[in-house]
């Protein structure tokens, strides 16, 4: 399923506000990414900072699982809005 570039910020948006609002994997995300709390509040509005963040959900399906079951996405958003994000383009390697 293919999202629109502005469905796909609004899952952004949404998996930013998410990760913001968990105690437990916030400090995960900064300690893997290397960003502060300061970058992470000014890449709220990037795409680019988006797509960052929906990479790191989609790397644990627990957490994908349960980003949509709070904001109610469907499993397959995510992945559908990281494709949409600049970045996310499916690499062809042949």
């Amino acid at each position: 399923m293919d999202l629109s570039r502005e469905a796909a910020e609004t899952v952004g948006l949404q998996a930013v506000a998410w990760l913001a609002g968990n105690d437990e994997l916030l400090p995960v995300f900064l300690g893997a990414t290397g960003a502060s709390q300061e970058d992470f509040r000014e890449g709220l509005q990037d795409p680019v900072f988006q797509g960052s963040v929906l990479d790191f959900l989609l790397m644990d399906d627990a957490w994908v699982m349960a980003f949509c079951e709070e904001v109610g996405l469907r499993p397959q958003d995510p992945m559908a809005a990281r494709m949409a994000l600049p970045g996310g383009e499916t690499v062809h390697w042949t």
